[in-house]
Formats: C-alpha cells, sequence, structure tokens
C-alpha cells in the first residue's frame, strides 16, 4: 500500500474456521458472526456467509454513494431500498468468481432518466462498485428497469 495515501477509515476484523464452521469478529466487537457453509452447498446453515456479508456491505455503500452523488447534484433521491444479490459461481478452471446485482429502488424519483444517471454515478464512486469493477460482473437496475453499467469514469 502507497503509504502517502490519506487512509479514511480503516476496518480491522479477525476470522478463525473459515466459511464452513468460522467465526468472525470486528476489532471493536461491534460485529461478531457464526460463519456456516449454507445448506445449498452442502452445509449445516445456521449461520452467515461471506456472500451474505458482502451483499449487505455492497449494497450499504452503494446507497451511501448513492446519497454523496445526489448531494453533489443538488438533487433529492429521497428514501431508497437496494435490493443486493451476491452469486458464487464456478470457473472452468476449477476456481470460484463472484456475480453482483443491485436493483435501487428510488420512489421519489419518477423522471426515470436522472435515477438512472444517478444510479451510474453512484457506480463510478462506490469503493464497492470501483474494487469490483472489470473483476466481477456487476448488473445495476433502478426503479424496475434494467441498465447498463457504464466502465468509464463519468462525473460524479
Amino acid at each position: 500500500m502507497n503509504e502517502n495515501r490519506r487512509v479514511i477509515y480503516t476496518a480491522e476484523a479477525q476470522v478463525t474456521g473459515g466459511r464452513a464452521e468460522g467465526h468472525g469478529r470486528t476489532s471493536d466487537g461491534a460485529l461478531e458472526v457464526d460463519l456456516r457453509l449454507p445448506e445449498e452447498m452442502g452445509g449445516s446453515g445456521g449461520g452467515s456467509n461471506p456472500e451474505q456479508l458482502f451483499a449487505i456491505g455492497y449494497a450499504a455503500c452503494f446507497e451511501s454513494a448513492l446519497g454523496v452523488v445526489a448531494r453533489r447534484r443538488r438533487q433529492e433521491a429521497g428514501d431508497m431500498v437496494i435490493d443486493s444479490r451476491v452469486m458464487l459461481l464456478p470457473t472452468e478452471k476449477g476456481a470460484f468468481k463472484l456475480a453482483v446485482a443491485l436493483a435501487v429502488a428510488l420512489p421519489s424519483v419518477a423522471d426515470l432518466g436522472l435515477a438512472e444517471e444517478l444510479v451510474r454515478a453512484a457506480h463510478q464512486v462506490c469503493p464497492y462498485s470501483n474494487a469490483t469493477r472489470g473483476n466481477i460482473d456487476v448488473s445495476l437496475s433502478v426503479n424496475g428497469r434494467d441498465i447498463e453499467a457504464t466502465s468509464e469514469p463519468m462525473a460524479a
């Protein structure tokens, strides 16, 4: 990591036991989870898994980015709801990869074009989107309509 960068925040966590029968805890104790392999993957279920945690984190981060974009543009985004799906997929080479679908609801933004602009711009601002861009497939929709996620930076 480049030491000249200004770090805004650092999250710290520790996991023991892995995803199948593990336990995770943040350094401040604010989040503590039992990790279990989901029943769909042959596990016992009854706990969280990395894909669920990623889905929550990505949705929360994306919603914050959407709020930032709306404020910068002096737009009112109103109440937002983001449904996220994180899918675990096998690769042809025996590895695994993720795919994400974010369904954004902006009920107070009647102009669908404006809603799409805000979501596209949030996708450029969101740290999760920036971390995953070019690495995993991310599909976006707003108010029930699929939109194209651009890979080129745009003004937020």
